[in-house]
């Protein structure tokens, strides 16, 4: 039966199946031809799959997003940026960095990050001499940050399919994506040294602070959610809802950048949007239903533990194994799927959840910059007019900068739970 689940899994997905149609029809046609199961059974788990309170927060965090990114924020981000670190070396590199982690944190959207971003950025760093495929491997790479800083969809379902608490999750991501961004600085600045790339200082005092006055308010979204979850005074779920609010006053009242023909678009992309990603999830907790039943993760398990008994190869195992799954499968399918599967192995070599959790976003983050549905990297094809080789191309280097970051959170655990102890 496991034969027939792999061969038709892969035979739908060759011939270019919607994922979630893949996963609802291996399902059916397993349980229809081999299982004493009626089929009304499944339906059943369709619903149940949905029926988690801590599911509500994906709506309202892809709604508070995308009223961020509609406004002006990303501008705001990008000057307070260039005032801060402009005169170093690199600074517009730089200020182009931070201001994607900031709005990676502010929106949860790696795509978003690179169109918010990207679009004013690339062509801004070029303008001031940088090199072209230096400016769009940057943006197009810095950009997926946007799942490993909260807030973060796939540490939702994460938090849901591996039973662990999501505010864990979304403050043991800081760290890494800090580390990273830090590491694409020192990249950076080593680059603008090299080059004599310019610099940015010809900013007034009073132009100063009015560029940080404006910025503050989107930088504290992210500091309100955390702080709200950390301190007690809501659930990850009512963060969400309250992220909605505080978008909606900043863009109305303080931005001033919404209209109510502007909401009336974003709730469109946020209803088609989140409709995919439930209508997915629902299938792939159905899927995993089946999985569980036939008992795969225990078969998995036993599989691995017989064939690999140091955990830090196994470690290293699961990392190739992610960065090719992040290569075919998309981002919530291959989150939902394999953490449950690899739950006993995990259990079994002692390795925590959290840090795993971590791990994995940061694996399937390259999923975003490589072919052949690297998501990114048709974004920045979008932006730039540049075909996807010349792309994947100009990514390249950034790759292996990331890499460097995979293996310090792979192997240093305190990277992605210092802060969790801590607080």
């Amino acid at each position: 039966m496991l034969i027939f689940m792999a061969v038709l899994f892969i035979a739908l997905l060759v011939i270019s199946t919607p994922v979630a149609i893949v996963l609802l029809g291996v399902t059916t046609a397993t349980v229809h031809f081999f299982l004493p199961v009626p089929l009304q059974a499944m339906v059943q788990q369709l619903f149940n799959g949905m029926d988690n309170f801590i599911l509500l927060s994906i709506p309202f965090f892809i709604l508070s997003g995308t009223l961020m990114a509609r406004g002006s924020i990303s501008k705001k981000l990008v000057g307070v940026m260039q005032i801060l670190v402009g005169h170093l070396p690199g600074g517009m590199a730089i200020a182009s960095i931070l201001a994607c982690i900031f709005f990676a944190a502010i929106s949860g959207s790696s795509p978003a990050t690179v169109i918010a971003i990207g679009s004013i950025m690339i062509p801004a760093l070029i303008k001031h001499g940088y090199d072209e495929d230096f400016s769009v491997g940057l943006l197009t790479a810095t950009g997926s940050l946007g799942i490993l800083l909260p807030p973060s969809i796939p540490m939702v379902l994460y938090a849901l399919v591996m039973n662990v608490s999501v505010g864990q999750l979304f403050m043991a991501g800081i760290m890494p994506g800090i580390m990273i961004g830090t590491i694409l600085i020192i990249y950076s600045f080593i680059l603008a040294k090299k080059h004599n790339w310019k610099t940015v200082t010809n900013y007034a005092p009073g132009e100063k602070w009015q560029h940080i006055k404006s910025a503050s308010w989107g930088i504290a979204m992210p500091v309100i959610i955390l702080g709200g979850i950390y301190s007690g005074i809501f659930t990850p779920t009512e963060a969400a809802a309250v992220s909605v609010v505080y978008a909606l006053f900043v863009e109305f009242f303080i931005y001033k950048d919404m209209n109510m023909k502007k909401l009336n678009q974003v709730l469109k992309e946020t209803v088609t949007l989140s409709s995919a990603l439930l209508f997915i999830i629902a299938c792939a907790m159905t899927f995993i239903w089946l999985l569980t039943r036939e008992r795969l993760p225990v078969i998995a398990a036993d599989f691995i533990i017989s064939h690999i008994d140091n955990k830090y190869v196994f470690l290293l195992v699961v990392n190739i194994f992610l960065l090719l799954v992040g290569c075919v499968m998309d981002i919530v399918s291959a989150v939902v799927i394999i953490s449950p599967i690899l739950l006993i192995a995990l259990q079994q070599y002692d390795i925590d959840l959290i840090h795993f959790g971590i791990m994995m976003i940061v694996n399937i983050e390259f999923g975003f910059l490589t072919f052949p549905f690297g998501l990114n990297l048709f974004v920045a094809m979008g932006i730039t007019g540049k075909s996807l080789t010349q792309i994947g191309r100009a990514v390249l280097p950034f790759l292996g900068l990331l890499l460097i970051g995979l293996m310090l959170v792979t192997y240093i655990p305190s990277v992605s739970l210092w802060l969790t102890r801590v607080l």
